[in-house]
């Protein structure tokens, strides 16, 4: 069985008679975890085992875990720095920041590839104009070039354990007060200010082999009347075609609010993978995720399905064994300087 277009999520800490039925539709092709799936490192291991042995291929399982306040699991995690204390780090050694945003994307894979987490949604590609308060400290920095040089490093950390990346939002949401949690952000920009600072950071990270890219739930109103991660113009022409990108397209969710301008959750899916995604997220809202599903039984798309599963990660070891090498105990040591960050409600739990 191929992997399909869908991402959802679960309910608890273990997989329930309906969820695993739910995860053998054909349409599903991965499993997104929250912080209530979570009690555990053992615990989370057990979770994505059940996970992985429902199919073959198995499932992808991914997660938000940035780090500062966009990290799902802390108790036996290292508390992880927001993308921005790497830029601070830069600010006073460009070496050091990139050394230490290495070590921090190698940290953040190995702890949650040895607890079988395929990959997470990272790192943050939008550039921190100070405008966008949902974007904040996840971004690296406010120039385009350091945001690049950062993220390049700390994927080849994150490659270095064993697992795909995923950038994001394209093509930027920085420039943006709004949430697209909670309502419908349109950026006025020209196309021209955004291909010379907000897709800088996309392109460099394409031509260095990133796996995965997010789109915006954002309107970029001189540009397309379309959200971003709706858009053939934004997905097709500007990152397919212009940017070269060929690998995998994760919209973000279709439960947030700025995503109901594309319609009820059916026509949301259809118009986001028709327009270039090659899987669709659904959290948080099970009658939605069984709407998209039955909308999309009999979809196929073999082009993504080979893209999907470059996503699976590899390398895994136990986490006694991570626990045991002395980069793990470098890295933890030379991280945990980062300050305490003032967690955000994103309503993501």
């Amino acid at each position: 069985m191929s992997l399909g277009p869908v991402m959802l999520d679960l309910e608890g800490t273990a997989i329930s008679a309906d969820e695993k039925r739910l995860l053998n539709h054909p349409a599903v092709g991965g499993v997104i975890l929250f912080t209530r799936n979570f009690d555990s490192m053992e615990q989370l291991q057990t979770l994505c085992g059940q996970v992985h042995s429902v199919r073959n291929p198995h499932l992808l399982i991914a997660v938000d875990h940035e780090g500062g306040r966009v990290q799902r699991f802390r108790e036996g995690f290292t508390p992880l720095p927001p993308a921005a204390w790497y830029g601070d780090q830069y600010r006073k050694s460009a070496e050091q920041g990139q050394e230490l945003a290495r070590l921090g994307g190698w940290l953040m894979a190995s702890e949650l590839r040895a607890c079988g987490v395929d990959f997470s949604f990272a790192p943050v590609l939008d550039i921190g104009f100070g405008i966008s308060e949902v974007i904040g400290d996840r971004a690296f920095s406010s120039q385009p070039a350091i945001v690049a040089r950062l993220a390049q490093a700390w994927m080849q950390g994150a490659h270095q354990a064993g697992m795909a990346v995923v950038g994001k939002h394209f093509p930027g949401h920085g420039g943006v007060k709004a949430d697209s949690h909670l309502a419908l952000p349109v950026d006025q920009r020209r196309f021209e200010d955004l291909e010379m600072e907000d897709i800088r950071p996309f392109e460099t990270m394409i031509q260095a082999g990133m796996e995965a890219i997010m789109p915006a739930h954002v309107v970029y109103s001189r540009i397309d009347k379309e959200l971003a991660g709706f858009s053939p113009f934004w997905l097709n022409k500007v990152l397919r075609q212009q940017l070269g990108f060929q690998g995998v397209i994760f919209s973000d969710d279709l439960n947030m609010a700025a995503a109901k301008e594309a319609g009820g959750y059916g026509d949301r899916a259809k118009a986001a993978l028709s327009a270039g995604c090659d899987m669709v997220l659904v959290c948080n809202n099970r009658p939605a995720a069984i709407e998209v599903l039955d909308c999309l039984k009999d979809y196929n798309d073999p082009a993504a399905h080979v893209r999907l599963v470059r996503m699976h990660g590899r390398k895994q070891q136990t986490i006694q064994q991570l626990h045991l090498e002395p980069r793990w105990r470098s890295a933890v040591n030379r991280l945990s300087v980062a300050p305490e960050e003032i967690s955000l409600d994103l309503r993501l739990e």
